[in-house]
């Protein structure tokens, strides 16, 4: 009896192990790194910096991860509300989720450091959550991002996302009137 009981529960052990390899991989496969050759930041550090370069590179990867998750969660809420409102944004048409991507870029840019407003790496950031919540292809939310002074929507959701974000940081919600809903169905005929 009781070696059945301990060949049941490595049976079950080695089926939990073989499910745990089998999502790391496919998590593996979903999700492309960012990191290039031109941001260092996400390098492994090498021994010959001094400490005050570790530290800077720390505080870097610190504050990606952290501007990672307030974006995820803000994105989340944007997402839900829009759900709740009636227009679901893995659904909609192209230029809809481009416009969702044009507001999660200001938001990206309300939340972040200064010196990392407008660059690639936050463009990319906000383009992989962007294909998560909204289904858009990471290159066209890229493409949305590079072009919004040449679309006057995507310049208004860009700015309603840096006013909602700011809001969202000071008092934990976005103006209805800076929500992404907002500022898609005040800007574009859908």
């Amino acid at each position: 009896m009781i070696e059945g009981l301990v060949v049941l529960t490595q049976v079950g052990l080695l089926v939990l192990v073989v499910a745990l390899v089998w999502r790391m991989l496919t998590l593996t496969r979903s999700e492309p790194l960012l990191a290039t050759a031109a941001d260092n930041r996400l390098l492994p550090v090498t021994p010959k910096e001094k400490p005050s370069v570790q530290k800077q590179k720390r505080l870097a990867t610190t504050d990606r991860t952290e501007l990672f998750t307030q974006l995820h969660i803000l994105a989340g809420l944007q997402e839900r509300d829009c759900r709740i409102s009636g227009l679901q944004l893995s659904n909609a048409p192209e230029a809809v989720r481009a416009y969702a991507a044009a507001w999660l870029y200001g938001a990206g840019c309300a939340l972040c450091d200064q010196s990392e407003r407008h660059s690639d790496s936050l463009a990319g950031l906000v383009a992989q959550i962007a294909a998560r919540k909204t289904g858009i292809r990471q290159s066209e939310a890229v493409q949305a991002i590079a072009t919004l002074t040449s679309c006057g929507v995507l310049l208004a959701c860009f700015r309603a996302g840096l006013e909602g974000a700011e809001f969202w940081q000071a008092h934990q919600y976005v103006q209805p009137e800076n929500s992404l809903y907002s500022a898609i169905t005040a800007n574009a005929l859908i």
